[in-house]
């Protein structure tokens, strides 16, 4: 099939054969289509004899105009409107590909659509949760829950695991995690994915305590992790620095051979090993892999990197290519420079930043110049940060700005970091949390001038505009227990038996003498 006029003659030659020979032919064709410009021929083909209002004909061209890789949502829906009476499977098609697309709000206009029909195509299983999927992608939170009004209606929600995965799925991707949980606790049956989607979406929004409850109800209900689970899990651990807890997941690992057949789980464990302060077991993990990607290396790398071994980082860029035979990627390069700036070697740092694109054939993007701009920044040069900054081939963003007024912050060098934070401000329009982060710092760069007036306008500004700086926390692990302090918190547990301890280190700051 070269060309319309060879499909013609195929057609003429099919005609001579009975209808149901034809039927099979039209079938056989949309089935083998492998692009656009054979789906039109095809189409044309289905025109010709009819067969665009056959809604069976129809899901085969809708099929792959949609869901395929050359997929035209244009077209897909031109070629849905030929059709008098779609039924529900049509629907979910268009439904379904839009969720996914940039304009998941014609989902919901589809959506409409069907209930308009006079029940000649009524929503099913199939359809909420890619309504919930478009939804969430939006975000569309208000049709979201609206969408699960007509959930509860329609009696999904008791019954089917898709619909409750995908509300849970929605409520956690718009950050509404009580309505999350909600869904979850009045679920009878839960599956693992459904827990996975829950522990994830914890793990988002920086709860990742809360992602390693979940974790451990889910076992002492009886439900079996799979490899989703547990890298989820392990994630929530190395945030937490739980070594126990993710040792006691390593060995339960070990009795599924899933680090011999998951190469993200392997790298999972480096990495909760590497930042619970492990080095040398994440890297034994690491060298017992069987099989390693350039996530995995990059893993390894962030590990040395951290624990201010960067000879050890910079050495894993040929040891990829020679063990390995993978070639580094900008995520692997942007961690060997993060360990050149958290060793201050800057000749090496800059010299990659200049080589990776002939020797690696990549283009430098806006995180390995932020990246470079925290070296020179770190070794005091902030006139060179500035200067690299001014001839990189993109507008910076926020993030390499932040890091030149992280220097100015460290250097106390005012006029770069009022410059700085312009810049962050213009880049931020509208962005709180950025303003809010430029401002603080600035306002700490006047204090450290001796700049007091300055100051106190910046701290105006920054309470006049209602700006929140997020508190502070730190955790430990104790006995298998995660204990989370957040700074301004009294609910912990032991706050009585914290603060007599304090008051001990207070009276006598001699640690030993305590013992």
């Amino acid at each position: 099939m070269s060309c319309l006029s060879n499909v013609r003659l195929q057609v003429r030659a099919s005609l001579a054969n009975n209808s149901f020979q034809l039927w099979k032919w039209c079938m056989s064709m949309a089935e083998k289509c492998t692009n656009t410009r054979q789906l039109k021929a095809i189409h044309a083909i289905y025109i010709t004899l009819g067969l665009h209002r056959n809604t069976y004909a129809v899901s085969k061209l809708l099929d792959f105009s949609a869901l395929s890789n050359s997929a035209d949502l244009s077209y897909a829906s031109r070629i849905f409107a030929q059709v008098r009476t779609p039924n529900t499977f049509l629907y979910n098609i268009l439904i379904r590909a839009y969720s996914r697309s940039s304009q998941p709000q014609f989902s919901l206009h589809y959506f409409n659509i069907m209930l308009q029909t006079n029940n000649a195509a009524a929503p099913d299983s199939f359809t909420f949760p890619f309504l919930l999927i478009a939804c969430a992608n939006g975000p569309l939170e208000v049709e979201g829950k609206q969408m699960h009004s007509w959930v509860v209606k329609n009696s999904f929600s008791v019954s089917d695991a898709h619909v409750q995965t995908a509300l849970i799925r929605f409520y956690t991707n718009c950050k509404a995690l009580d309505y999350a949980r909600k869904m979850f606790d009045e679920i009878t049956d839960i599956d693992v994915i459904q827990c996975n989607v829950l522990m994830s979406g914890h793990l988002q929004c920086g709860l990742a305590k809360e992602a390693l409850s979940i974790f451990q109800d889910m076992l002492g209900h009886g439900v079996s992790a799979d490899e989703y689970c547990v890298t989820t899990a392990l994630a929530a651990c190395a945030h937490l620095g739980a070594l126990e807890q993710g040792k006691w997941i390593h060995e339960h690992v070990m009795k599924r051979e899933w680090v011999e057949s998951d190469v993200f789980i392997g790298s999972a464990l480096v990495d909760m090993y590497a930042k619970c302060g492990c080095i040398h077991i994440a890297s034994e993990v690491f060298d017992s892999m069987p099989t390693r990607n350039r996530h995995s290396w990059a893993t390894m790398i962030r590990g040395f990197a951290v624990h201010g071994r960067p000879e050890l980082a910079i050495s894993c860029l040929e040891r990829m290519q020679v063990v390995d035979g993978l070639k580094p990627d900008g995520i692997v390069i942007l961690a060997v420079l993060a360990a050149c700036a958290h060793a201050g070697l800057q000749k090496e740092g800059q010299l990659l930043l200049d080589k990776m694109e002939s020797l690696y054939d990549i283009a430098p993007e806006h995180e390995h110049f932020s990246c470079v701009v925290d070296l020179l920044c770190r070794a005091g040069k902030l006139d060179d940060a500035l200067k690299l900054i001014r001839r990189m081939p993109m507008k910076p963003r926020a993030s390499v700005w932040g890091a030149l007024l992280s220097g100015c912050r460290k250097h106390n060098n005012v006029s770069l970091g009022e410059l700085a934070v312009k810049e962050i401000l213009l880049v931020e329009d509208g962005n709180e949390a950025e303003e809010d982060s430029a401002y603080v710092q600035l306002s700490n760069i006047y204090l450290a001038a001796r700049q007091c007036d300055d100051a106190r306008r910046i701290r105006r500004m920054i309470g006049d505009k209602g700006f929140r700086k997020t508190p502070g926390y730190s955790a430990i692990e104790i006995d298998g227990m995660v204990n989370e302090f957040v700074a301004g918190d009294v609910s912990h547990s032991c706050l009585t038996n914290i603060h007599e301890v304090l008051d001990l280190i207070y009276l006598d700051p001699d640690f030993n003498n305590l013992i």
